[in-house]
């Protein structure tokens, strides 16, 4: 993997500003800390910092075809880059280096803005064809890789930029920083930033599945920031899914494709090795990654020191059976705790779940141990029910079921009463579930959590904030979502938001990336997504308990019984507790700094008396509404500190992370 950036003029003929782009490449040198490559011409200047794992030698970018006609520059992996290839050589195309990189400029030539159709792998991609002056912006199609932009008027036209982070954006010193609050309101509604809106006034992110494409000298901003569908998850009608009444057969196919997407994810020039929880998803992908290498491969675990959280035994139980050699992390939550800022400084938006923290440590430990690649589980519960409100809304759904009659939102209703939650109303609550296309399990879960608007927003913020739905940004397909099988409605919005804007944000590539490190993973292969998407959901959830139900028939067949069953744990430290207690307690002062009623005041999102209550109320042991609370109160917390690493300081002694705008 890779970081890219640039920047186009939309007018097509001014030289790009001196410095510029060289600044925002600096400013993602971790992402390619083993060289990097500009291409400049007027009206352009496009970059790439390289992480050297396939074509060591000769890998360099900005690559272009045979002629050097068409140029890109490229973040990720084509898996499928060796019958790529031959098949294009066989059309007459000639490859000068042994990076997948050359596959896109070549694909470009035969099929333009239509070889996103053909490509497979995780992936952002800049193309700039000289010939017509087309340019390509395009992110895969689980997300798995960044893409951020905008669009500045400087020196009297139009510049689009372009970068895998945020953060290069503002190193040019053309983006100013501003506070999104839609994109707040995202945070507190969904703990995820989905896309395309950001946390960041005017900064967008290509939504997974989409691209931009315009011609310079002849796109307006708005054509050339207009986002294109080439590809989206989609699921039959109700009724019309795959029933498989053939368990062996399909269990059978399931392990082919599967073990076909682990096959493709161990190739590179650089050895491979693999996170490892313990849990059955990433022991399946360890064990058919041994398989397919012939030997065991090294595997990283966190060892959280909590009572109930820590999977280090189950971790080496697995690795001891497969014959790896483990490397444990030991990671308590005082080291956590004081990471924190690091966390949110490199996810460029808060952070509420404080397991991300967990994946740092683990990329730095791979990093350190000289490692590049790493294998990941991740992407199974999206794809296959493993989260929590699966079950609960096979329990509670019927309560939605009835048209018409609201018991389901009279009996939340009367329960939030009850523990004194703050409440939205009914018009709110209906408005909600006639976008989502129906009840929603996911929105169970998240509506919860979205009560801490009520709570802890103030003033005009608090205003903006519940003037408009998050939804509404999401361009959802709801008359397809009234189609389908109400479970695969909650699968989508596990693909369409916790995917791209949790998972892969907070978790995956900003995180590993932050150490030089690239994650792979098997379970977001679009075969994988293609075959899980057509078949019933009794595959996925068996009755209240078995779920992941066919990934782990599977696994019977490749681990041991126990760990083919094994339960899903929660990894989640107590940030809630963090944020109560006194810094005399917890040695980190910028926790009371950034939620003191100075701090509150100065960003101006939230009412300090609200976070004091809260702080005081969690400081106390038990209560029924805490694990709201306490995520509210973190969203409060990452928020704080965001606006101090990002929007010019003075809430906390921490250093910033981003140049004040006169500096830059």
């Amino acid at each position: 993997m890779c970081g890219i950036a640039g920047m186009f003029d939309l007018s097509g003929q001014r030289p790009a500003p001196l410095g510029v782009v060289p600044a925002m490449a600096r400013a993602i040198y971790h992402r390619g800390p083993d060289e990097d490559g500009f291409l400049e011409r007027p009206g352009l200047h496009i970059a790439n910092t390289r992480l050297s794992i396939v074509g060591l030698a000769d890998g360099q970018q900005p690559l272009s075809n045979e002629d050097k006609t068409v140029w890109t520059v490229f973040n990720g992996e084509f898996f499928d880059y060796k019958e790529k290839r031959a098949a294009l050589e066989s059309k007459g195309h000639t490859f000068r280096t042994h990076t997948d990189t050359e596959l896109i400029p070549h694909s470009w030539e035969d099929h333009g803005a239509d070889m996103l159709q053909h490509l497979k792998g995780q992936y952002a991609i800049c193309v700039w064809d000289s010939r017509t002056n087309e340019v390509l912006l395009a992110r895969d199609r689980a997300g798995i890789c960044p893409l951020f932009y905008t669009v500045v008027k400087h020196d009297g036209t139009h510049w689009l930029l372009f970068a895998s982070e945020m953060k290069a954006l503002f190193a040019s010193g053309l983006v100013e920083r501003k506070a999104d609050l839609q994109g707040l309101n995202h945070i507190f509604t969904m703990m995820a930033m989905p896309g395309p809106t950001t946390v960041f006034q005017n900064i967008k992110c290509i939504t997974p599945g989409r691209y931009l494409h315009f011609k310079l000298g002849q796109a307006t901003p708005e054509q050339a920031t207009a986002q294109k569908t080439y590809w989206q998850i989609n699921y039959p009608d109700r009724g019309e899914e795959d029933y498989g009444s053939d368990e062996k057969k399909i269990v059978d196919e399931f392990e082919a494709v599967l073990y076909q997407a682990v096959q493709r994810r161990v190739w590179a020039d650089v050895p491979v090795v693999s996170y490892l929880s313990g849990g059955v998803d990433s022991s399946l992908v360890v064990a058919m990654a041994n398989k397919q290498m012939g030997r065991p491969i090294p595997t990283f675990t966190i060892s959280v020191n909590a009572k109930g959280l820590n999977e280090k035994s189950e971790a080496l139980q697995v690795a001891k059976h497969l014959g790896c050699e483990p490397v444990v992390v030991d990671c308590g939550h005082d080291e956590l705790r004081s990471r924190y800022p690091e966390l949110i400084a490199a996810a460029e938006f808060p952070v509420i779940d404080t397991s991300c923290l967990g994946l740092l440590d683990l990329a730095r430990a791979v990093h350190k141990n000289g490692y590049k690649v790493a294998l990941t589980g991740e992407g199974a519960d999206e794809w296959l029910a493993g989260y929590s409100w699966f079950k609960i809304h096979k329990l509670i759904g019927w309560m939605d079921k009835i048209p018409g009659i609201p018991i389901g939102y009279g009996l939340r209703n009367i329960a939030q009463r009850l523990i004194g939650m703050p409440r939205f109303g009914y018009k709110t609550y209906r408005a909600s579930q006639r976008i989502m296309g129906g009840h929603n399990g996911w929105f169970d879960m998240y509506g919860v959590v979205s009560m801490n608007k009520l709570r802890f927003f103030a003033g005009a913020a608090r205003e903006t904030i519940l003037s408009r739905s998050a939804f509404d940004d999401l361009e959802l397909p709801t008359e397809q979502l009234k189609r389908w099988h109400p479970f695969n409605r909650q699968m989508y919005f596990g693909a369409r938001v916790m995917l791209p804007g949790h998972l892969l944000a907070s978790k995956g590539d900003r995180i590993a990336m932050h150490s030089s490190v690239e994650t792979r993973y098997a379970f977001l292969d679009e075969d994988v997504i293609a075959f899980m998407s057509k078949v019933h959901p009794r595959w996925k959830l068996r009755g209240i308990r078995n779920d992941k139900f066919i990934e782990r028939k599977v696994a019977e067949r490749w681990l041991p019984q126990e760990i083919a069953w094994r339960r899903k744990k929660m990894f989640r430290a107590p940030m809630d507790s963090w944020a109560a207690r006194e810094s005399k307690v917890t040695g980190e002062s910028w926790i009371d700094q950034v939620l003191s009623a100075e701090s509150i005041a100065k960003a101006g999102y939230f009412d300090h008396a609200a976070v004091e209550r809260a702080r005081q109320k969690l400081a106390k042991p038990g209560g029924i509404d805490r694990l709201s609370l306490g995520m509210g109160l973190t969203g409060v917390l990452a928020t704080q500190l965001w606006h101090h690493l990002y929007l010019g300081g003075g809430l906390c002694d921490l250093p910033v992370k981003v140049a004040s705008a006169k500096a830059a």
